[in-house]
């Protein structure tokens, strides 16, 4: 890694094209060229960007991985290189423990593991997990690099 760890959502906003509340991550508390953690409190607020009426349905936790996976991308690239663009492709095997994030005490631990990858893409486990460390979602996700979308 490169780089000094982001401390707060201003830093990690420079780092992934998530701004605004749209940023969801508080912290990175590490990062490694293997895995990432961070520590996110957005859950609560409520003008959360994906709250919905029932609350902050845990389906969001793919998008607090997502991120968490775009700023291990960005703090791994190789020294003058930016981090690349990509999209989420695919979630496979997500486990929703709790049905809402909203309601959980204290702030959410995310971490997304690199399990392999290539020019093209990126394959990562992750995991959402409560202070006391209840696992609150979990799955796996496929990111692809370079890709337009148009």
């Amino acid at each position: 890694m490169n780089h000094v760890l982001p401390a707060d959502a201003a830093e990690i906003a420079r780092w992934i094209p998530h701004q605004g509340r749209m940023c969801l991550l508080d912290a990175v508390l590490d990062c490694n060229p293997a895995l990432i953690r961070c520590r996110a409190g957005s859950h609560r607020r409520a003008d959360h960007p994906l709250r919905m009426d029932a609350g902050l349905l845990s389906a969001a936790a793919i998008e607090y991985a997502a991120q968490a996976m775009a700023l291990h991308g960005a703090l791994n690239a190789k020294p003058g290189v930016d981090g690349r663009p990509g999209f989420l492709a695919s979630a496979r095997n997500v486990k929703l423990h709790v049905p809402r994030l909203d309601d959980v005490a204290g702030d959410l631990l995310v971490q997304a593991e690199h399990l392999a990858g290539d020019e093209r893409q990126a394959m990562y486990r992750f995991a959402l997990h409560d202070e006391g460390g209840r696992c609150l979602v979990e799955g796996r996700a496929t990111v692809v690099l370079d890709t337009p979308l148009t």
